[in-house]
C-alpha cells in the first residue's frame, strides 16, 4: 500500500465514523394502522440483492413511545410468524371480541358481589398459599415432612 492509498483509508473511517452519528432515512412501504395509532413498515425481501427476509418495524405515535402493548395480529405480523398483514374486519373483530369480554367480566363480578361475595384478599406468599391434598399426603396436611 503507498502513502496515497492509506491517506485514503483513514478519510474513508473517519467519514463512516461522522456518518453514524446521523439519523438513518430507512424508506419502506406503509403497510397499515391498528387502533392504538401505531404504523407499520416493510421493505421487502429481494433474494437477487442477499435479503432473505423482509425488514418490518413500526412506529408508536407522538408522546406514546413504546409504551402501549402491540395488537395480537400485527405483532404476529412483526415477527415473521405471518405473512399476510391483518386485515381490517380482522382488526375490527379482535377488538369487538376483547369490548364483550371485558364487559362479561364486569358482569360476572358485579354478580358476584351481589350474591355475598367479598373483594378477593391478596393471596399470602409462602408455603401456606399453596394447595396441599390429603391423598399425596396421607390423609394429614400438616405431617407432609414427617415420617
Amino acid at each position: 500500500m503507498s502513502n496515497g492509498e492509506h491517506r485514503h483509508l483513514w478519510r474513508i473511517v473517519f467519514r463512516n465514523f461522522i456518518n453514524s452519528f446521523k439519523p438513518r432515512q430507512i424508506r419502506g412501504n406503509e403497510i397499515g394502522k391498528d387502533y392504538i395509532g401505531n404504523k407499520y413498515y416493510e421493505i421487502p425481501a429481494e433474494p437477487n440483492s442477499g435479503r432473505r427476509k423482509p425488514s418490518r418495524w413500526y412506529d408508536p405515535p407522538k408522546g406514546l413511545d413504546f409504551q402501549d402493548p402491540i395488537p395480537a395480529e400485527w405483532e404476529a405480523w412483526l415477527r415473521m410468524r405471518r405473512v399476510e398483514p391483518p386485515t381490517e374486519e380482522e382488526i375490527a373483530k379482535n377488538v369487538a371480541i376483547a369490548e364483550m369480554k371485558k364487559l362479561n367480566a364486569e358482569k360476572i363480578e358485579a354478580q358476584r358481589l351481589a350474591d355475598g361475595g367479598s373483594l378477593p384478599s391478596p393471596i399470602e406468599k409462602g408455603q401456606q398459599s399453596f394447595p396441599t391434598y390429603k391423598e399425596f399426603y396421607g390423609g394429614d396436611p400438616e405431617n407432609k415432612f414427617r415420617k
